[in-house]
């Protein structure tokens, strides 16, 4: 009989997250890794080789960030030109023949800068990810019995199917694979055939649904029973009006989870997430610009680099690898008496822009739109002229009005919003107003940037 009222999924290592012992277990395993990394990874490898230093040589985690420059996206895209678009040469030079070799699920991440990056699972790999989707899914309520809707894109997304693998172990509950590709009738068909109680999928999404229950089930979506909401992929659980809305028609608890590995705890006040994996993943921040490391104190702002430090079976990052996000940390004790130092995503360093100097995130803007629920509908797009991040003033926004919202009534609703974001996010835009339901609706990642140059 599983014991659900322990505080955590694993008692043993949950407990030490974020203390001087786990820092002295992680420089322990960061060795091994290194190693592991030079004889087994050509890509590494080189990377070693150009920093003109060995495994051997680096002496301490301080020695490690400041020896071996970042990796990201640009540095994959250097590999796809050497190699071309050959996927097994790319796999073989980035994981190295022996992870190959094991590979049993090839996903991708979900591309949006340009060029999915492919996202391996390996079968050594799986006790890992079931071990931190444990973590995450305990803090975040799940419970044997409980019926969760899988919706995030089942194609090829990281987020999608294997998901499926991750949650072989957790005791008693039912996974409802829909995806996302179903559409928003068959997910609340779905959902409510199979009486689903927890939902997990984008933001964007989940604010969908709302707007459609009414239409396809003909009940509004607090009467579907859904408990849990599991966000992702975006922004949005974590923006204090997103999340108020969703948890108000769901009835629900709504969790952000991803960008890493961690999620947010049940505290009424959003306090970022949870990070999970200090003995499994060595987190670093960096200075955007400069790329240099930014200590780990509280309130510190930077992009999020991570090193597995158990690379034969690593789920995710590999050796200071960078998916781009920027993250802010927090690491007071969390009021929700649990452990694991909180990140909150700020934006992703591509989609940053700058509107006289002032660096302005899409997230940032979602947040102010969402503070007018009963004027606005929520969607709305940032229109480009130019290639970011710059941006000639002003910031072009196109903005949905809500149902029952008059012609007349714009010019006030305009600079109410204008003065809100001048306020909080030091800009004010162009806005186009649109009408209800102009904009597309997304199952999957929804894009908020429309880029007129191209």
């Amino acid at each position: 009989m599983e014991d659900t009222s322990r505080k955590y999924w694993n008692m043993d290592i949950e407990p030490k997250l974020n203390t001087p012992a786990m820092r002295d277990l992680q420089w322990q395993k960061l060795q091994k890794a290194l190693e592991w990394q030079y004889e087994n990874t050509p890509f590494n490898r080189e990377r070693f080789d150009a920093a003109g230093v060995k495994p051997q040589d680096i002496k301490s985690l301080e020695d490690f960030s400041r020896a071996i420059p970042v990796a990201g996206q640009p540095e994959v895209r250097d590999v796809i030109g050497k190699v071309g678009l050959d996927m097994q040469k790319l796999m073989l030079h980035l994981f190295g023949q022996s992870r190959v070799d094991d590979l049993y699920l090839l996903t991708t991440t979900s591309g949006t800068t340009g060029i999915p990056t492919p996202y391996p699972n390996f079968k050594k790999a799986l006790n890992g990810g079931k071990e931190l989707m444990g973590r995450a899914a305990w803090r975040m309520g799940l419970r044997p019995g409980d019926k969760l809707a899988l919706c995030f894109g089942l194609s090829m997304h990281a987020a999608g199917t294997p998901q499926i693998l991750w949650y072989q172990d957790f005791p008693g509950i039912t996974i409802i694979p829909i995806g996302a590709e179903a559409g928003t009738e068959k997910i609340l068909q779905f959902m409510q055939l199979f009486g689903a109680n927890a939902f997990t999928g984008t933001p964007s999404l989940a604010l969908h649904l709302i707007e459609r229950c009414p239409e396809v089930l003909g009940i509004p979506i607090k009467n579907l029973g859904i408990k849990i909401l599991i966000l992702g992929a975006e922004p949005g659980a974590g923006i204090p009006e997103v999340r108020s809305r969703l948890e108000s028609e769901y009835g629900a608890k709504v969790f952000d989870a991803g960008a890493g590995y961690g999620c947010s705890c049940d505290h009424p006040i959003y306090q970022g997430m949870h990070w999970l994996a200090d003995d499994k993943c060595l987190y670093e921040l960096i200075d955007p610009e400069t790329k240099e490391v930014v200590p780990i104190t509280h309130g510190a702002t930077g992009i999020m680099v991570g090193t597995s430090l158990e690379p034969e079976t690593a789920v995710w990052f590999d050796m200071r690898f960078t998916l781009g996000d920027i993250h802010q940390v927090f690491t007071e004790p969390c009021p929700c008496g649990t452990t694991g130092f909180r990140y909150k995503v700020v934006g992703r360093s591509d989609d940053m822009l700058k509107v006289k100097g002032v660096p302005v995130y899409p997230a940032a803007i979602e947040g102010v739109i969402h503070g007018f629920p009963e004027k606005l509908t929520g969607h709305f797009r940032i229109i480009l002229d130019e290639p970011p991040p710059r941006v000639v003033p002003p910031l072009k926004l196109k903005v949905e009005y809500a149902q029952g919202v008059t012609q007349g009534e714009l010019p006030g609703l305009e600079k109410e919003l204008s003065d809100k974001m001048h306020r909080l996010l030091k800009i004010r835009p162009a806005i186009q107003w649109l009408a209800p339901n102009t904009l597309s609706r997304e199952t999957k990642k929804t894009q908020l940037l429309e880029k007129a140059y191209e």
